[in-house]
């Protein structure tokens, strides 16, 4: 005998819960439909900071594994890994750091970015090919990303990641869950039922990407890639990102625009080493040379 699925109890997962705030939001005048999603969007950043603790361990861990030599590698399927792929891209120009350092790993590859790919999310070995066709190491740090905690996809790769010595950490919507339980640090962020039943795109993908926020800037701040709130190793793609950078060593330096875009020039882009040629009388060789001595720090290089 079949069972009618619109008669079965409510699943007991807080992302697949009805939410009795909009039960009629069809209903509703359009200013009054978005005041109630963003009502419930508020909500989301409270449930984020009962996580801190966690992200914060996270944090110390993964910048650990990076300052090693080790990577960190997102993991996840559907909203979950588009938003771990952005976040990765992301640390290049803003970081510039290597594209290898940081890699969004997503169900069902790259076609996954842009459209859904049946079954992806259920193929666990496909997590353990990914994992392993970038050459997972001990070194590494994994972090599975799923809004419902149960994405079989991810809990396979978490295993597999333990397995092979590498730091996991778990990001997920709902606790307890399976994810969770494969993970050795668990970042459960229960923002409650979505505005539209199950849609986790909504709070739950809001929720996701501030914590991933979190844990690269976090990392990367850890590293010596952010000087005070300024970032020091932006990548000069385009114009703006060229005034940025000349406003960065301009404030930091001391020097007028002419000496910075100068300055810049002779560092070949790079704006911490420009501020060191500044501020310690060097040229560029040696400012680099110092640079590496205090693994990119450059607090540690100028003396502030």
């Amino acid at each position: 005998m079949t069972t009618d699925p619109i008669t079965e109890p409510l699943d007991s997962r807080l992302t697949e819960q009805q939410n009795p705030a909009t039960a009629r939001i069809d209903s509703l005048p359009t200013l009054d439909m978005l005041r109630l999603i963003n009502d419930e969007d508020q909500k989301v950043a409270l449930a984020v900071r009962e996580t801190l603790p966690a992200i914060a361990e996270a944090v110390d861990g993964i910048a650990a594994r990076l300052a090693a030599g080790g990577r960190l590698l997102y993991l996840g399927a559907g909203t979950s890994g588009r938003l771990g792929v952005l976040d990765a891209v992301e640390c290049a120009p803003t970081f510039s750091a290597p594209p290898e350092l940081v890699q969004g790993l997503i169900a069902g590859g790259a076609p996954a970015l842009t459209r859904s790919v049946e079954g992806a999310e259920d193929d666990t070995a496909a997590a353990r090919a990914d994992l392993e066709r970038v050459k997972l190491t001990a070194a590494d740090a994994v972090v599975g990303i799923a809004a419902s905690g149960s994405t079989p996809y991810v809990a396979a790769g978490l295993k597999y990641a333990a397995e092979v010595g590498a730091l996991t950490v778990g990001v997920t919507c709902n606790a307890p869950a399976p994810v969770l339980d494969a993970a050795q640090i668990k970042i459960a962020a229960l923002v409650g039922p979505e505005v539209i039943t199950g849609s986790t795109r909504l709070k739950a993908g809001t929720a996701q990407k501030l914590i991933l926020n979190m844990l690269s800037t976090g990392t990367m701040i850890k590293l010596g890639k952010v000087y005070g709130n300024l970032m020091v190793d932006v990548q000069i793609t385009n114009q703006k990102l060229a005034g940025r950078a000349a406003r960065i060593v301009r404030q930091i330096a001391g020097v007028d625009e002419a000496r910075a875009v100068d300055l810049l020039r002779q560092a070949g882009g790079a704006v911490k080493v420009a501020v060191v040629m500044a501020r310690r009388g060097v040229d560029a060789e040696t400012a680099r040379a110092l640079l590496r001595a205090s693994a990119g720090r450059l607090r540690d290089v100028i003396g502030d």
